[in-house]
């Protein structure tokens, strides 16, 4: 069979319909990633133990659309014993990931602080990675009264 331009044109944009309307199907029968899923991602599957991580949020958020979160981790950041990453994720919102910040032992400080959205009434997670490649984990529920990504 020998194709002609215009068919060759036809079956190239044909095939690539075909191949993007294919791609949310395979990420929909993959399912939506969860707060476990990411915290095994960011751990390597290693223990997460409690303790070190202090997490700052609010009981009740009025609105969802924006929630003050604070994290600060409890080490000397010196050469030998730091923080080398903070993960936090929402639980409960379709994509549980909602930032990382990363630190050096010349960062002074673990802490950072950001506003987030929270989809609805949910657990917030905060997990610290130290340089020894231990994990510390602290969690907050957080009530969201209105707004948000789905009230």
């Amino acid at each position: 069979m020998k194709l002609d331009r215009r068919e060759f044109m036809v079956w190239g944009v044909g095939a690539a319909a075909v191949a993007v309307a294919g791609l949310p199907t395979i990420a929909m029968a993959a399912g939506d990633p969860t707060a476990e899923d990411a915290i095994k991602e960011f751990t390597g599957g290693a223990e997460v133990k409690s303790g070190r991580v202090e997490l700052d949020t609010p009981e009740i958020a009025e609105n969802g659309n924006t929630v003050p979160v604070s994290v600060s981790v409890d080490s000397p950041m010196t050469a030998d014993d730091h923080v080398t990453d903070v993960l936090i994720l929402a639980d409960g919102n379709p994509r549980p990931g909602v930032a990382t910040f990363r630190f050096t032992e010349l960062s002074g400080e673990a802490e950072a602080s950001t506003r987030i959205r929270l989809a609805k009434t949910q657990n917030v997670i905060a997990v610290a990675k130290m340089s020894d490649g231990t994990f510390f984990m602290d969690k907050q529920p957080v009530k969201v009264t209105i707004g948000g990504c789905g009230g």
